[in-house]
């Protein structure tokens, strides 16, 4: 599964996408297989608001239950309900895609600006991080 080069990714295994004043938020495919056999998602309802470095919900798996942080401030504004449907499966087949969590109305853009790039990331998860 190739990782956008346009996302966004974090220490803890989220990544966001901003695009114009809407953040798109998700786990990546590192994450997903880290967690391997998903059992249950917790994720906030439209309306909520979110804070950068903050829990917005949970991914249990039955290897462990793994908090989701937000990276920005703001209001959630969709909520993929279909992310747990038949075993997680747009999770598992395309993290980066249909596998979206939440979106967020967020309160300022730059929000995410101290997150990591790409190759970055990817040195990270290199190291064994």
């Amino acid at each position: 599964m190739a990782r956008p080069k346009d996302a966004k990714y974090s220490e803890t295994h989220e990544w966001v996408k901003i695009s114009g004043n809407i953040a798109t938020i998700g786990i990546t495919d590192f994450a997903v297989e880290q967690l391997n056999d998903l059992t249950f998602v917790d994720l906030p309802d439209v309306g909520d608001t979110v804070e950068k470095g903050a829990s917005f919900g949970e991914i249990e798996s039955v290897k462990a239950v793994s908090d989701l942080y937000s990276h920005v401030n703001g209001e959630v504004v969709e909520v993929n309900k279909g992310v747990d449907e038949d075993e997680f499966k747009a999770l598992k087949q395309d993290a980066f895609g249909k596998g979206w969590l939440i979106k967020v109305k967020v309160a300022n853009p730059k929000d995410a600006d101290d997150l990591m790039d790409l190759a970055t990331y990817e040195k990270q998860l290199a190291s064994g991080h």
